[in-house]
């Protein structure tokens, strides 16, 4: 009996967390994804998978958005876009589109482990980790 309790509050916790996560929209961007903001042309600056993203004036944060880590998550969209589960993503460069087209933008891979639809505008559920 403990366990089942044990099991459904862990379950209940992990959902909290995500509902304590800011809301945004997202969009994918294209390559060439250097010369990055962050780290210029460095190749080791992408994490594996290439799951990393650009960021809005509002995250940029002068910089010090750089190398941060959020946890991603599709809420809803355009003829339901949205896979499930969540994703963990590397902050790589800022957004120079003014106005930015979205709260973050995210590379090709990281876009489409959270959507089935490539050129969609999805919102998005995010966390810093």
């Amino acid at each position: 009996m403990r366990l089942i309790m044990a099991i459904i509050l862990l379950t209940f916790c992990k959902q909290v967390i995500l509902i304590l996560g800011d809301i945004g929209t997202a969009t994918s961007y294209k390559p060439p994804y250097t010369p990055t903001k962050c780290y210029g042309s460095r190749q080791d600056q992408f994490p594996p998978g290439n799951l990393f993203i650009a960021v809005s004036e509002g995250l940029w944060d002068n910089g010090a958005a750089c190398g941060r880590r959020y946890r991603l998550r599709c809420l809803s969209g355009n003829n339901r876009p949205c896979k499930d589960g969540t994703i963990d993503v590397k902050v790589v460069d800022y957004c120079t589109k003014s106005p930015c087209p979205s709260t973050i933008l995210m590379s090709n891979d990281a876009f489409a482990a959270l959507s089935r639809s490539p050129d969609a505008k999805i919102n998005i559920e995010y966390i810093q980790i």
